[in-house]
């Protein structure tokens, strides 16, 4: 079984889609199983199923197996052997090691961006068939992406992981100065992240003018964040952040048709 690589398929879109959302909820579901007691310590994840006891460790993990185990046998059989690959390597950097190493050390947010940005790179690779540079642009762009994003969000809610022993901003000293330089300095790697689909042949020019537009609205708040250290800045990057993926990544697929 197979789709036509290169070629548009509602089919291949809708298998490719059904992976993914498989894949990615046994990576989610295998994390709320690791950390069931910190999850029980934190404001936002203490309604979580599992911290309420309505879904035993044992129900999610077989849940959670078997979605993965589907998810990517999916993506190995439809797409091929790589794709098949990918998701499996993405499903374990998130549960088997970004996960644990949360609780040691903020590299955890390094190593969590590498299966974060495998799903733009995956879907490249299943419509094409194998690696290249188109694929790995794309993993570069949420790349770096993520770094901005996710320290906005742990600059929101430090002190809500800070109960569960998790410490997740760049810097020892939290949110202080140097946070703030890591902060403003990844955000300002958007923006020609995001000019490299274009600058390589693998997008136009109106992608990258709405990949520019939408660095900048992350850059902007990262330099409100930089002078004030203000959590309304950092929620201001966050919520930019949101918007930026989906406006940038839709941008790319329009810009090839």
């Amino acid at each position: 079984m197979g789709v036509p690589q290169g070629a548009f398929s509602w089919s291949g879109l809708f298998l490719l889609s059904l992976s993914g959302f498989l894949v990615t909820g046994a990576s989610n579901a295998l994390n709320q199983v690791i950390e069931q007691e910190q999850d029980a310590l934190m404001s936002r994840t203490s309604e979580r199923p599992l911290v309420r006891g309505t879904l035993t460790s044992r129900e999610a993990t077989v849940i959670a197996l078997l979605a993965g185990a589907t998810g990517v046998a999916t993506l190995w059989l439809v797409f091929g052997s790589l794709s098949g690959i990918l998701g499996l390597l993405a499903l374990f950097m998130y549960a088997a090691l970004y996960t644990p190493l949360k609780r040691y050390s903020p590299w955890a947010v390094f190593v969590g961006a590498l299966p974060g940005a495998i799903p733009p790179m995956l879907g490249f690779v299943a419509a094409q068939g194998h690696f290249g540079l188109g694929p790995g642009l794309q993993f570069l762009v949420q790349f770096v992406w993520q770094f901005p994003h996710f320290w906005a969000i742990a600059w929101v809610l430090d002190e809500d992981y800070a109960k569960a022993g998790f410490r997740l901003l760049p810097s020892k000293g939290g949110r202080d100065a140097r946070t703030t330089v890591w902060i403003l300095f990844s955000a300002l790697l958007v923006v020609p992240a995001g000019m490299l689909p274009w600058f390589f042949g693998f997008s136009g020019v109106a992608s990258m003018v709405v990949a520019v537009a939408a660095g900048l609205l992350m850059v902007v708040p990262a330099v409100k964040l930089f002078r004030t250290h203000d959590k309304k800045d950092a929620r201001r990057l966050m919520f930019a952040s949101f918007l930026h993926l989906p406006l940038v990544q839709l941008a790319y697929v329009l810009d090839r048709i």
